[in-house]
């Protein structure tokens, strides 16, 4: 800048350089915020876990933006080290930020990050009130088009309208579209293209009965196989009888198989239990392993998993493990169908009140839930064989 004479006043001013629009350009650029979005998922592990090809695919596309992940803090390993753009961050919602009070508190904790960008991957009550105190700021916000419609159509009692529903997956990725960030689905493991590392895992889940798996021969000779027999609602857990008779057949044709159970609460942990006892293939796995990140570990080195539709179906999918999945009150068309895993790969019958439920909570209007006794254990089994012989 050059200083001159005011002509009115007789003091001194500035004079505008010709330089200095360049000088104010310099200024606004250091001024503009690095793109930053925030997405928001709080439950449930398996609804989280489905964000993940879409939040890895959207990461690889975009390394110039940063994604921050809000979810519960179980989610961390999905995210931690998924991509070098992408950054977690743990919301207690039923404790530190419980109610208005706490809701707030957390978007007094968020504004301070300096996000552009708001996707609402959930669309409840606490995600609706953070969304709205972003839209009152005035930030660039999308939320998830559940399709409520379609499956209230989908698990009517009459007029049953039986067609696919858009996965949870397309549902993400459109949130991203509507913010200016389409996204093309590439993703394969969260390990990338190899697997997770079995020596960091406890011995102890490699000892079946009196003997020690060995860790170098996996083949398909002695198959590796994973059995998630829970989920959390009854329309959605293949009877435990039933079950049993799934391992002593695989054990009848694959004496050397190795069976890893996962899952289980303070009711089901017992009877996994009971079957390690009583078979010597059979592990407890999650008895032994230290949490989320150990279990897909072991999850990445399975042959197939036999899993309900449940949060156990999405792990396995995030480690590209083929799983064999027991569709009762639920269904594939709601959209819940594990990443890149093969329809042909689902267990269910065709009855006439299926679906009656999009989570599996309803009670069974016929009162007998045929939709999961009345699958035979050789219906499962012979998926299972199918999926080993891709594999040989």
């Amino acid at each position: 800048f050059s200083t001159t004479r005011n002509k009115t006043g007789g003091g001194w001013g500035r004079a505008i350089s010709p330089h200095s629009h360049l000088i104010i350009y310099i200024k606004k650029k250091k001024q503009m915020k690095t793109e930053h979005i925030l997405v928001i998922r709080f439950s449930a592990m398996g609804d989280v876990a489905m964000t993940v090809p879409v939040i890895y695919s959207l990461a690889r596309q975009y390394p110039h933006v940063r994604i921050t992940v809000l979810s519960r803090p179980f989610a961390r390993s999905f995210f931690e080290d998924l991509a070098p753009n992408v950054g977690f961050m743990e919301a207690d919602i039923k404790g530190e930020y419980k109610g208005v009070t706490g809701l707030n508190a957390l978007y007094r904790r968020l504004i301070a990050k300096q996000f552009t960008a708001i996707a609402d991957l959930h669309s409840v009550l606490r995600s609706s009130y953070l969304r709205m105190r972003f839209n009152l700021a005035n930030f660039k916000v999308a939320h998830i088009d559940k399709h409520r419609s379609g499956k209230r159509k989908l698990v009517a009692s009459s007029g049953k309208k039986l067609q696919q529903l858009p996965s949870s997956f397309q549902n993400y990725a459109d949130v991203f579209a509507q913010l200016g960030y389409p996204v093309k689905m590439e993703f394969t493991s969260i390990f990338g293209e190899g697997k997770g590392n079995l020596a960091s895992l406890p011995q102890e889940v490699f000892r079946a009965g009196d003997s020690v798996i060995n860790l170098e021969n996996k083949h398909i000779t002695e198959p590796w196989i994973g059995i998630a027999p829970f989920a959390a609602h009854e329309g959605k857990i293949y009877p435990v009888q039933l079950m049993e008779k799934v391992i002593q057949q695989l054990i009848h044709n694959h004496p050397h198989c190795h069976i890893f159970l996962f899952g289980g609460g303070k009711n089901e942990t017992p009877v996994m239990d009971k079957w390690a006892e009583d078979y010597k293939q059979v592990v407890n796995a999650s008895s032994h392993l230290g949490g989320l990140q150990q279990e897909l570990i072991l999850m990445s080195h399975l042959h197939v998993m036999l899993s309900m539709d449940s949060a156990n179906m999405h792990l396995a999918s995030l480690v590209n493990t083929p799983v064999v999945s027991v569709w009762g009150a639920t269904h594939p068309y709601a959209g819940f169908m594990g990443w890149h895993q093969s329809p042909d790969n689902a267990v269910q019958l065709d009855l006439p009140c299926r679906p009656c439920s999009i989570y599996g909570n309803k009670p069974c209007m016929r009162g007998d839930f045929a939709c999961m006794k009345n699958i035979s254990p050789e219906l499962i089994i012979e998926k299972i064989e199918n999926v080993f012989k891709q594999k040989s």
